[in-house]
């Protein structure tokens, strides 16, 4: 879940998408009889098992080559050379994905009647700056949310907050399920919380959470919620802080959920 994938190009809440050309996977695993590679079987297995319905969703959620990973799904093209990467997304063996042997997918956790997994894979954190805010995929986690029948065809990706910056809201390790404006193309809501990126020129960011707020002219305003008085300010949606960095909202938090 790097910036890339998760982020949308949009300023001020506008989003440009753009669309590109793919294959579309095969479909022969829906038959009745399956003759693609072992393999390229148990690479689907690993991937359902991970929560990704389609493998153009795992796809862009890994940032990997569409094209490519169809083929291997698909068992036009071997996956040797790749295995450590799947294995490593899918939190399975390499072992397992080429000969069935060693640890698969059934060591990950079940699907639960009603609810919904959220792989967390990333933290907001104000005031700290980084290349990238995507945990390594051994410290990724899953947790559950509720299946809501209006959020169904809405990916939604899981953050861990950090530091104090919202603590009035959110204590810290709290995971935020939100979804990706881009997306969505939902118009930002007043009164709603949104997952913000701050990019410097240098190519650093740094990720937060914030309200949103209309003021009595019609202003937009990125509104922290923290008794930490280095996070008192907010951030101007049109204006942005003033620095020389890029103020863009990723997504709405539709979730927040407590980690024991």
């Amino acid at each position: 879940m790097s910036t890339s994938h998760m982020s949308a190009t949009v300023h001020n809440a506008h989003c440009n998408v753009k669309a590109k050309r793919t294959p579309v996977l095969c479909k022969m695993h829906d038959m009745e009889f399956d003759d693609r590679p072992e393999p390229a079987i148990r690479l689907e297995q690993a991937r359902l098992a991970r929560g990704f319905k389609t493998a153009k969703d795992a796809a862009a959620f890994f940032g990997w080559n569409y094209d490519t990973y169809a083929q291997h799904e698909n068992g036009t093209r071997g996956i040797t050379r790749a295995v450590g990467v799947y294995a490593s997304a899918y939190k399975v063996s390499e072992g397992w994905l080429l000969t069935g042997e060693g640890r698969g997918p059934s060591a990950q956790a079940p699907e639960v009647p009603g609810l919904r997994r959220v792989v967390v894979a990333a933290h907001v954190q104000a005031g700290v700056w980084s290349e990238s805010w995507e945990w390594d995929h051994s410290e990724q986690y899953d947790v559950y949310v509720p299946d809501e029948p209006q959020l169904k065809s809405i990916r939604l990706y899981g953050a861990e907050t950090r530091g104090p910056s919202m603590n009035r809201r959110y204590p810290e390790r709290t995971v935020l399920v939100f979804g990706n404006l881009q997306e969505t193309m939902e118009q930002p809501i007043p009164g709603k919380r949104y997952i913000i990126e701050r990019r410097r020129t240098d190519g650093t960011t740094e990720h937060t959470v914030k309200l949103l707020h209309m003021d009595a002219d019609g202003k937009y305003w990125l509104v922290p919620e923290s008794d930490d008085l280095r996070f008192q300010s907010p951030i101007s949606v049109e204006d942005g802080t003033g620095e020389d960095d890029e103020v863009v909202i990723i997504g709405r938090v539709f979730f927040a959920v407590s980690r024991e």
